[in-house]
């Protein structure tokens, strides 16, 4: 029995990989700001998730073959795209630093409360473990 990978740990692990990527788009999206040229970047991964739920047969009972599925379909990793269709400043670079500043603090407010929700997990198995003690 391996107690690390049930569908929590899964999706969690996905939606912290999704998160850091993130991350780390929003700082070279920052530290590019003056760099003529540069587009942003924007990171896509709430479909991880999805994936994670649908690789572990998280599937809805469906009662009418008209009724969806939860799947949303074409599963893939996280990816990251460029914005072309935005200017900002007049070198043809496209990052607005007020709202990269905004999505970075966003970012770091979701991947507080994944890290949140996964020790929680983490103590509920030292609990058990423990023996409720």
């Amino acid at each position: 029995m391996n107690l690390f990978t049930n569908l929590s740990f899964s999706t969690l692990e996905k939606a912290l990989d999704g998160a850091a990527l993130r991350q780390r788009t929003i700082s070279h999206n920052i530290a590019n700001v003056d760099t003529p040229n540069y587009k942003t970047k924007k990171v896509n991964f709430q479909h991880t998730l999805d994936q994670a739920v649908s690789q572990n047969s998280f599937n809805a009972i469906r009662t009418d073959n008209r009724h969806m599925n939860f799947s949303t379909g074409k599963q893939r990793e996280a990816y990251v795209t460029s914005v072309n269709n935005t200017m900002y400043n007049h070198n043809l670079n496209n990052v607005d630093i007020d709202k990269e500043m905004s999505a970075l603090a966003e970012n770091q407010i979701y991947y507080n409360a994944l890290i949140d929700r996964l020790n929680g997990r983490f103590n509920s198995l030292q609990t058990v473990i423990k023996g409720g003690k």
